[in-house]
């Protein structure tokens, strides 16, 4: 099938007005379009196996703590919406040349696109950093090459702006079991300019490994000496992993881990220490449930040396910080049409560093709890039309920061989503 791109419509225009160029002031003949049609059909003007695809997201969420609630809940979440707020979500693009199943040597590339109000938490994960959303932000999430070389079984090298290999759910929503981002994602790592390799010792296990400049960042800037050092060290996070998949595929879990030996500017870090991140997440659809059933679980633990990270006014507090949460999911598809997902949370901080409020200022003191739980009915109407409602309840000491002393321990949030997909 001939493809319409612009040198081709071009080359279309030329032919069609060039009679008139050569004296023949007369319309253009079915001669005349015969011979445009056939030139055309003879250019090749598109590489063959170049993709697009990509999604619209758009959703009403209403927060039931009040318009002056704009983080939903302190210190955790990413989905900080105030009450009654329309959101355009995200417009994605996903141009693509992926890789074909033979071990010879071969490229192809990947950029994915995105525009929306969710952008505003892609690219301010820090932690403690909640910017208003904005439909018109733009986001590069990935742009990479790609690379087979047929050592062994295949080694795939990736180079550019990559996706984390660290946590369980996406940050697009609709590839996600639910509509919020759950707050195991808040400090899973952004994409970052990088390096991976990816290599399958088998059909069953794969192994990754790479080094990226750290949690979201595309250049590597580094994490001062001290408060009045004002010399960086490089920043770079180095991360491998190990995938494992059962023989008849419905089943699979992986264990990763990157480390930052120079402290990480993209995780809120402003001391030189060393930041250790662990992941294991796993799924499974039991083959007893004929493919209606997924169950799946995430697990994260977050370790710096000396995390240093003053939010708020006050002297830094110069100690270890740790974070750890653990999420359990399950879906039913109950008929072509209606689906229920659950998701369930808790959250640990042993000081308030991770979450960007110093241990000792209002309005959590000392270390966080969180529990979470949220319920999610999906509607697939149409084959690329899917519609989602949700309830979301978020529990702790203070959890929701109004900006004064009405700070609740309890927050509440009701989430719909309509996304189109190509």
């Amino acid at each position: 099938m001939m493809r319409l791109t612009p040198s081709t419509i071009v080359a279309a225009v030329s032919l069609m007005v060039s009679p008139l160029w050569a004296g023949n002031t007369g319309a253009p003949t079915d001669k005349d379009l015969d011979r445009v049609l056939e030139q055309v059909a003879h250019m090749e003007t598109a590489k063959t196996g170049i993709s697009l695809s990509g999604y619209v997201d758009a959703g009403y969420v209403y927060n039931f703590n009040g318009a002056a609630s704009t983080v939903a809940t302190q210190g955790y979440v990413t989905d900080g919406f105030s009450r009654g707020d329309f959101n355009l979500n995200a417009v994605k693009l996903v141009l693509e040349k992926p890789l074909g199943e033979g071990n010879t040597w071969q490229a192809g590339f990947r950029v994915d696109w995105m525009v929306g109000e969710d952008v505003s938490t892609f690219i301010n994960r820090v932690p403690g950093v909640f910017p208003a959303g904005n439909s018109d932000n733009m986001y590069i999430q990935q742009g990479l090459v790609i690379v087979r070389a047929p050592l062994g079984n295949g080694l795939d090298i990736q180079a550019g702006r990559i996706n984390s290999i660290l946590g369980f759910e996406a940050d697009e929503r609709p590839a996600n079991l639910n509509i919020t981002l759950g707050v195991n994602s808040f400090f899973d790592p952004g994409p970052a300019a990088g390096v991976l390799l990816i290599y399958p010792l088998n059909d069953r296990v794969t192994l990754l490994g790479g080094i990226n400049n750290g949690n979201g960042l595309s250049t590597s800037r580094g994490v001062n000496d001290g408060a009045f050092n004002f010399e960086a060290d490089d920043g770079y996070a180095f991360n491998a992993g190990i995938r494992l998949a059962n023989e008849k595929g419905n089943a699979e879990t992986q264990v990763a881990a990157q480390f930052s030996p120079w402290g990480d500017e993209g995780a809120g870090m402003t001391e030189n220490e060393g930041l250790l991140g662990l992941n294991w997440w796993g799924s499974w659809a039991p083959g007893c449930c004929c493919d209606k059933l997924i169950l799946a679980f995430n697990t994260s633990l977050w370790a710096a040396g000396d995390f240093s990270a003053p939010a708020v006014p006050g002297p830094a507090t110069d100690d270890g910080s740790t974070f750890a949460t653990v999420a359990l999911y399950a879906k039913y598809q109950f008929n072509g049409i209606f689906s229920l997902a659950a998701r369930a949370e808790y959250a640990h901080a042993d000081d308030d560093q991770f979450l960007g409020i110093e241990p000792g200022f209002a309005p959590l003191q000392g270390s966080s709890d969180l529990t979470s739980w949220t319920l999610t009915a999906g509607f697939d109407l149409l084959e690329n039309l899917l519609l989602r409602a949700e309830y979301r309840i978020d529990a702790g000491s203070d959890v929701v920061s109004s900006g004064g002393e009405d700070n609740a321990n309890m927050n509440h949030m009701i989430a719909t989503q309509a996304v189109f997909s190509f």
